[in-house]
């Protein structure tokens, strides 16, 4: 069955002028502290939903895969991060769950909510023009990368910094722990939302993959001339094999990346800024090349952020 690519199922409701939005995802583990993780876990099935303009959760449903012989605080310590994360960073709640035994880790959920039909943003229309906003800097699974051979192997890490790679690893644990909901209440504090034309999270396709979805029916193309990214991000990229240059790092729980009227771009991320959303303008939508080509610019700026 073939159908345009969207982040999450949308349902209509019968005899209403509401759809339901609804996700599931699942995840294995990056980090060891069982909070974290469950933080993450509710952060990546929610994000989803919120990129459907969904301004708000009506519940998660947990799973989780453990191993029989998992300590029992580790699970508890889980579903203490998803608990934290729906009720008191997006205003929701945990409905319940399944668990079951699995020899590998696996974290998730579902997750889904109610938007007006009119209001329902989609990541399957751009305009020529179109500027590209980007409201988290991308690198966090090549930072990661570097969490997790400090503790396994750090002599492989000898030539960076060891308190630089910890501000970086922190800077990626609050990018990820962050939901995207007040992004959505800044798009819904406008009476006319039609100046944002599609909009997608940054996840495991990276930053050019989830554009190139934008432009899925489309005869457009894409530049990307200003990217922010993590510090430490290009050399940790380079060092274990990630996409960095063409910008297909794979990404967990990142920004949202919203294709805006030219017109009212600035305004916007304007608007974002005053809200406390960290934005950028990343690029634009041309038709220079080849429909669905995403170009990364000569001139690319790379901004390093230190912190968030």
């Amino acid at each position: 069955m073939k159908g345009d690519i969207e982040d999450s199922a949308v349902i209509p409701v019968p005899n209403t002028d509401l759809v339901m939005v609804k996700n599931l995802d699942i995840f294995t583990p990056i980090l060891d502290e069982p909070e974290i993780v469950g933080e993450i876990a509710a952060a990546n099935v929610t994000n989803d939903v919120f990129a459907l303009n969904v301004l708000e959760i009506s519940g998660m449903l947990v799973f989780l895969g453990i191993k029989k012989n998992m300590p029992t605080y580790v699970s508890e310590g889980i579903l203490r991060g998803i608990k934290n994360f729906m009720e008191h960073k997006i205003n929701s709640k945990v409905l319940g769950g399944h668990t079951i035994y699995s020899e590998w880790p696996l974290i998730g959920g579902e997750a889904s909510g109610f938007v007006e039909k009119s209001k329902i943003i989609r990541k399957n229309y751009v305009e020529l023009g179109d500027k590209l906003i980007l409201t988290k800097p991308v690198g966090n699974q090549a930072i990661m990368a570097a969490y997790r051979l400090q503790k396994n192997n750090p002599a492989l890490l000898e030539s960076f910094s060891s308190k630089e790679l910890d501000i970086s690893i922190e800077t990626a644990i609050n990018l990820m722990t962050t939901p995207l909901q007040d992004v959505v209440k800044t798009i819904h504090s406008y009476p006319n939302v039609h100046f944002i034309h599609s909009m997608t999270d940054v996840s495991g396709f990276g930053l050019a993959g989830h554009l190139k979805e934008m432009l899925q029916n489309s005869k457009l193309s894409a530049i990307l001339d200003r990217i922010p990214i993590i510090r430490l991000t290009q050399e940790l990229a380079y060092e274990f094999g990630y996409k960095f240059d063409t910008a297909e790092m794979p990404e967990t729980a990142g920004g949202m990346l919203i294709s805006v009227d030219h017109r009212q771009a600035e305004e916007f991320s304007e608007k974002l800024t005053k809200n406390d959303i960290s934005n950028w303008i990343v690029g634009t939508i041309d038709n220079i090349k080849k429909p669905k080509n995403i170009r990364i610019s000569d001139d690319v700026e790379y901004i390093e952020i230190t912190n968030i």
